[in-house]
């Protein structure tokens, strides 16, 4: 049974009147969520109405009585792909002389797609196959086929997957680079991390190959100078200990390229060659070193410490001598104490590696690549809305000032080379 003339009967109604009528027509009315949407919103609405003007009638109002009933105004509310008729209630504020919005109306004017909600479930680990269990946790249960979920996903995630490739950078001032890779299902994912001059981290882009090689790095790369990547002022990049990585930064930006290394992964590095009776107190001297506010300091402690580990493990002396000027870009250029936090390791990318695990970790196999990339750019979109800024991202211009002072440090000296 359809309710009669449902689109001009429920402008105004509300639960009340709902649980007046006739067990039919409540039956009816369930056959069409709208209709039940329809009645919670003019809920919602005349509650707000109330708390300010007071029940119709009463004489006696809240604030003073600044706020008045005067009428309705036609409005609307997006449930799902449709737009939801509704009469809005008017409120005239007898202060001010003017109309006023209510809050609850233009809050629900921003309510999230429902479509959005079932890409979070999916991507949480919620299975298309079991969407009858997942319902609730969505708060759509009404009647969606297992087909038409499938369907809306892929739908979304391939917007999702458009929208993270082609997003133009060139607005963002993109000041460093964490690069990084991850297994996911078997497969490596290579993937950039930018930080901007504000102190935003975005997620710019990802790869998948089967090993860190510098090429397809490169490749990535050279997508994000298509999108606009201004590096002309040079950019920190900051790197794991990958030789493909490593080239891939230095082939694609040149001089442009301040390598940091991490130094977390070096530590690590240093100690596999160990045992570990020698772990501590290596960690301590090495941590020491890498704490000092001087890079003359902390290059004199690194040389101590090299020279102790030929007598341990010549091995690990050599580690920390391959990467002893990497792990002290920082120091070089000023940056260590203000931002040695958040810039001397990779855990910014690593972190963001965690949460996309938390997304996508459950998937033990993609069927075919496109379906992998749409997950993935659908999991980092809604990552970077709760990535939190860089710490001291208030001072990152300072940051910036070095990178430029220590660029132009590399100009006169590629000139001076020349001239020679």
């Amino acid at each position: 049974m359809e309710p009669k003339n449902k689109s001009n009967e429920l402008n105004r109604k509300n639960l009340t009147w709902l649980k007046e009528q006739s067990v039919d027509l409540k039956i009816g009315l369930l056959q069409n969520h709208l209709s039940i949407c329809q009645i919670m919103i003019n809920e919602l609405l005349e509650e707000e109405v109330i708390e300010r003007a007071g029940p119709r009638y009463c004489r006696q109002k809240p604030d003073n009585g600044r706020y008045s009933r005067w009428g309705y105004n036609p409005g609307s509310v997006k449930i799902g792909d449709q737009k939801l008729k509704i009469d809005v209630p008017r409120l005239f504020d007898n202060v001010d002389e003017n109309n006023t919005p209510l809050q609850r109306y233009e809050e629900m004017k921003d309510l999230p797609e429902p479509t959005d909600q079932l890409i979070k479930g999916v991507l949480l680990g919620l299975s298309m196959r079991d969407y009858g269990g997942v319902i609730d946790h969505l708060g759509e249960g009404f009647g969606l086929s297992k087909s038409s979920v499938s369907r809306s996903f892929i739908e979304r995630t391939e917007e999702k997957l458009h929208e993270f490739e082609t997003r133009p950078i060139a607005h963002h001032k993109i000041i460093a680079l964490f690069i990084d890779g991850k297994y996911l299902s078997k497969e490596q994912i290579i993937i950039c991390l930018g930080v901007t001059l504000q102190g935003d981290k975005i997620p710019l882009c990802f790869i998948q190959a089967a090993t860190e090689n510098s090429e397809p790095i490169k490749d990535m790369f050279e997508g994000l100078k298509e999108r606009g990547l201004d590096y002309s002022d040079g950019l920190l990049c900051v790197i794991d200990g990958s030789k493909g990585i490593r080239k891939a930064v230095e082939d694609s930006f040149g001089e442009k390229a301040i390598i940091q290394r991490c130094t977390w992964h070096k530590q690590e590095n240093i100690l596999k060659y160990l045992p570990e009776k020698h772990h501590e107190i290596v960690k301590r001297q090495y941590q020491h070193a890498i704490n000092r506010e001087k890079y003359e300091d902390a290059k004199a402690e690194l040389v101590q410490l090299k020279t102790d580990l030929k007598s341990l493990n010549l091995s690990a002396a050599r580690s920390l001598d391959e990467a002893l000027e990497d792990i002290l870009t920082l120091h070089k250029i000023g940056l260590n104490v203000e931002f040695g936090r958040s810039f001397s390791t990779t855990n910014c990318i690593e972190n963001l590696n965690s949460q996309l695990k938390k997304y996508v970790g459950k998937v033990k196999n993609w069927n075919v690549s496109n379906e992998r990339y749409r997950w993935i750019a659908s999991a980092l979109l809604e990552i970077e809305r709760k990535m939190i800024k860089i710490n001291n991202f208030g001072r990152l211009d300072e940051f910036q000032e070095a990178i430029k002072k220590e660029m132009n440090r590399r100009t006169l000296a590629i000139q001076i080379s020349t001239k020679k």
